[in-house]
């Protein structure tokens, strides 16, 4: 994806940049503000972050009733059912798994822009040229992103029109909400000036119901039999493969479940990941070496899974997916950021963060496309389990 974007994308980017540029001098457009009315959001391959735009989203629908589309792969759209702000004929799934079935995709995505008669398009995504490029495609008259202004690199031409200044020292909800209100006219520059009132910033809860719930615990029952309505503490050892340094040690996770186990003979342990994980996490259970530790690689459907945290007390993850997702509910999680930082991407419910903070650190950014080189990944792996557990076991203690 990486090279695409870099060997591809910057030839491509500038030949649309010159198109448009002739196009508003031939047509003699000129500029105005954006109608927001029809807005397109674009995050392809990000499920946290169609979490943390949530309430920008919200905010645009509410002050001028606008009609929300999304765009996202198909592998992560399920991450938008979640809160449903986003109705689900407005949603475009594109395939992702080879380059015809994206290149098919990518002539339906110009197709439905058009029947839907987009108006606004905002590029959540951190300088993808890819995703400037549908920018461009959605016919879209306004296309809101960031900008790196004059810092060095990170080329995709001035398909943006109405650029905004990404902020790498503010949490991306600030980020996403300065795009919206760029969008609604509140930004005359790429400074995006107008402060962002708190209040808007507060996530909404899932709806969830009792016959959800009720489902949940019949599966727990078929891991773990004699449950009886004890508390239950997740743990979520994987992440991403898209950036596998994220990930602490199994061996660390599963000292933690030992001793959580140990302490609290009255809470069951389940494990959580999805079916293509469940070896991986079958390993973290094998070495806890307890009973009450379960493993649910596969076992719960992705929309059980809120359901599921919120029956629940705890969840020890690292930094991916899980932690965003649980934000949505009331559920405690402490999250372990190794190469990407908290400062940016805590999870916006419940959540800790458990974070070194290197001078390396963090050394995956929009600057360098969330690329590392490090292999020794001290940042996650010089978190200790024994202060892990020590928060962990501040907790349930005042539970």
């Amino acid at each position: 994806m990486r090279k695409i974007d870099r060997w591809a994308g910057i030839p491509i980017t500038m030949v649309i940049s010159v198109l448009l540029w002739l196009k508003k001098i031939l047509l003699f457009q000129r500029r105005k503000l954006p109608d927001p009315s029809r807005t397109l959001f674009i995050e392809l391959s990000e499920m946290g972050s169609a979490i943390i735009v949530d309430p920008a989203m919200r905010k645009l629908i509410k002050e001028v009733e606008a009609d929300v589309y999304f765009a996202i792969f198909r592998s992560n759209y399920k991450s938008l059912n979640f809160l449903n702000t986003v109705v689900q004929k407005n949603i475009f799934t594109m395939r992702s798994d080879n380059l015809i079935h994206m290149a098919v995709d990518v002539f339906k995505f110009i197709v439905w822009c058009r029947k839907n008669r987009i108006t606004t398009v905002i590029d959540l995504e951190l300088f993808s040229r890819f995703t400037a490029i549908l920018c461009a495609f959605s016919g879209a008259t306004a296309r809101v992103g960031f900008t790196n202004l004059h810092d060095e690199g990170l080329y995709r031409g001035t398909i943006i029109n109405y650029p905004v200044r990404y902020n790498p020292h503010v949490h991306m909800s600030v980020n996403f909400m300065s795009l919206v209100q760029t969008a609604l006219g509140l930004n005359d520059t790429p400074y995006p000036t107008t402060p962002v009132d708190p209040a808007d910033l507060k996530l909404a809860k899932a709806e969830i119901t009792k016959k959800e719930t009720d489902a949940v615990k019949v599966k727990i029952r078929t891991l773990y039999p004699p449950w009886r309505d004890e508390k239950l503490i997740l743990i979520n050892a994987n992440a991403s493969d898209l950036l596998p340094q994220r990930r602490w040690l199994p061996e660390y996770f599963a000292w933690v479940s030992r001793k959580i186990l140990e302490f609290y003979p009255n809470v069951l342990l389940i494990a959580t990941g999805s079916p293509e994980e469940r070896e991986f996490v079958q390993n973290v259970v094998d070495l806890a070496e307890n009973k009450r530790f379960v493993n649910s690689a596969g076992v719960f459907e992705f929309e059980e899974l809120v359901p599921l945290y919120s029956i629940s007390q705890l969840m020890l993850t690292n930094d991916s997916g899980p932690a965003h997702f649980a934000a949505v509910t009331d559920l405690k999680v402490f999250v372990l950021f190794g190469p990407e930082t908290p400062t940016l991407y805590l999870p916006m419910g419940n959540a800790e963060a458990i974070y070194l903070g290197l001078p390396c650190s963090p050394c995956v950014s929009a600057a360098n496309h969330r690329k590392t080189t490090c292999v020794t990944r001290p940042c996650i792996t010089g978190i200790q389990p024994e202060i892990v557990f020590e928060k962990i076991d501040k907790f349930l203690s005042a539970y």
